[in-house]
């Protein structure tokens, strides 16, 4: 395993420079990525050039080529000599986008892009939670093995209201997220509602080095849960986890609550599984298609494989499990994942601020369109009030019994 945990490395370096995903990602909840340093452009233009160069870009490389059945020369001509500050640029920036009905797509300052270095690097320095909106509500799904979030008592399925005395209602996931994060040492106040509780947190900011993966053995069954897709280190980490896994007889890997991440991830860790034929389908403007195939490695993994899903699951997350059941690798139990089936990619733009720009759509091997649809699990079950009461959790048990049961056939 060792050796192969050697070619394979090499392997995520190459398929960077093969499928040209460096700066590409697919991601539902808040948006993190940088490629390294040398992408952030310090050339510096006035504000009006900015917002030119903005409008450009988006022209030349958005996905939908209508605009949203719009003239996109309006909106030139509207600020023609009209930006004269920072703030007017993204203003005027923020508005052209939001035209395109597009939640992905945004405008990142100056501030906003320098914090994704620090997210392919797997630090961040804030307080160890992963937050979705969930329905208006700011909701954290996982919080951070030893991160200050755990040590302060906060739980998966509290709901943030407010931080620093500033209600998040209506804010999105961005805004709220740059509310936590802060400077390490600094302290931040959370305020949270938990059932019918509120409770006021406060809690010193940290510099946090996320691992994305872990695992761990249930006698006969490994377990392997990836939290995100984002960080440089999530191939390297899913190796060490397979190594740790390598004597059991069935796998069960968790997606619930990841909400994507790089594609160039998801496609090495697809790859892993599936050695032949077509990974994913990335669709792009006016319908050109490119086909990510798989590329043969000396990983050969022949055991029952067990996913588990929610609805939280999304973009990187449908990429590997969509993957791996069109080609009846896995098994899917839980249910419907979110539908995010764009692509994302972040681009550099002058004054050191950047465009994350939708530019593609993708497809499952089979050629599935799965945005606003999700993928349907083998089997469906849904997490009922008396597990999150007695802290059970009767998706994974069913996954284990699951492969326990085809493990028996299979003697």
């Amino acid at each position: 395993m060792k050796r192969r945990i050697t070619v394979l490395i090499t392997l995520v370096i190459v398929c960077a420079g093969i499928y040209g995903l460096r700066q590409i990602y697919v991601e539902n909840s808040n948006p993190v990525f940088n490629d390294n340093a040398q992408t952030v452009n310090t050339h510096n233009v006035s504000p009006q050039k900015l917002f030119d160069k903005n409008w450009h870009v988006i022209k030349n490389e958005y996905y939908d080529s209508s605009f949203n059945d719009q003239h996109w020369n309006r909106w030139k001509e509207h600020y023609q000599n009209k930006i004269k500050t920072a703030d007017d640029a993204k203003v005027a920036t923020d508005t052209m986008l939001a035209s395109l009905n597009d939640p992905y797509s945004r405008f990142m300052s100056k501030e906003e892009f320098a914090k994704q270095n620090n997210s392919i690097s797997s630090k961040i320095s804030g307080i160890g939670v992963s937050i979705i909106n969930d329905s208006g509500k700011i909701r954290i799904i996982n919080v951070i093995d030893q991160a200050p979030a755990q040590f302060a008592g906060l739980k998966s399925g509290d709901i943030i209201t407010a931080v620093d005395g500033k209600k998040v209602s209506g804010l999105s996931l961005a805004e709220v997220s740059n509310l936590v994060k802060g400077l390490p040492n600094t302290i931040v106040t959370i305020e949270i509602q938990r059932r019918t509780e509120k409770i006021e947190k406060k809690i010193i900011r940290k510099e946090i080095t996320i691992k994305t993966v872990k695992s761990t053995n249930y006698k006969d069954i490994g377990y392997i849960q990836i939290s995100s897709f984002i960080s440089s280190s999530t191939p390297n980490e899913f190796l060490e986890a397979l190594e740790n896994t390598i004597n059991t007889k069935g796998l069960i890997i968790d997606l619930r609550g990841n909400s994507g991440g790089l594609l160039s991830n998801a496609v090495f860790i697809a790859n892993l599984f599936i050695n032949k034929g077509r990974l994913v389908s990335i669709v792009g403007r006016n319908g050109y298609r490119h086909d990510i195939d798989a590329q043969r490695t000396d990983v050969n993994i022949n055991k029952p494989i067990v996913i588990l899903v929610d609805e939280t699951s999304a973009s990187a997350s449908e990429i590997l499990s969509g993957a791996l059941k069109d080609y009846h690798k896995a098994k899917l139990v839980g249910t419907r994942t979110f539908g995010k089936g764009m692509v994302q990619k972040i681009i550099p733009m002058p004054n050191e601020t950047g465009l994350n720009l939708t530019i593609a759509k993708y497809l499952t091997p089979a050629g599935h369109d799965i945005n606003k649809k999700g993928i349907s699990p083998d089997v469906e079950i849904t997490l009922t009030k008396n597990d999150l009461d007695t802290k059970t959790d009767s998706q994974l048990e069913f996954a284990k019994n699951m492969l326990h049961t085809i493990l028996a056939k299979g003697k």
